[in-house]
């Protein structure tokens, strides 16, 4: 049987409904959609898109390494954004978190997203090696 244990963590915002902040089975992690809130206030930070989607991933990171992982062993990033046009920018903050053999991607155009926020990313990530 499957393990399922409840990711909490102080290192990524609460979550603001009724999800966990990830899921951690025998060997794989799965968040929930990461907003560009700070983890010590619950707010959503200033700051330009590029800004805003260095938090995510590091909300996300958070969630990972409490589970026993990293964003290096990320697998799949599903990316949900209200303006595809800031791709490129997107792109160049991947390339700030994974310079060399970056995990799959989906990037999707929404109409909106929770507290009027730009970007939101979820992760599925394997388990460091024991």
């Amino acid at each position: 049987m499957v393990e399922r244990i409840v990711i909490k963590t102080e290192n990524a915002p609460c979550a603001v409904g009724t999800y966990s902040q990830g899921i951690s089975t025998d060997n794989m992690i799965f968040t929930a959609g990461q907003i560009p809130l700070d983890p010590s206030t619950g707010e959503v930070i200033e700051g330009d898109f590029k800004t805003r989607v260095r938090r995510v991933l590091l909300n996300i990171d958070g969630i990972l390494v409490e589970a026993g992982s990293s964003l290096s062993n990320a697998v799949k990033l599903t990316v949900f954004m209200t303006d595809l046009s800031r791709f490129s920018e997107l792109n160049e903050v991947f390339l700030e978190f994974f310079e060399e053999d970056p995990p799959a991607r989906s990037a999707l155009e929404v109409s909106k997203l929770p507290l009027g926020v730009d970007v939101e990313i979820e992760c599925v990530a394997v388990k460091e090696s024991l």
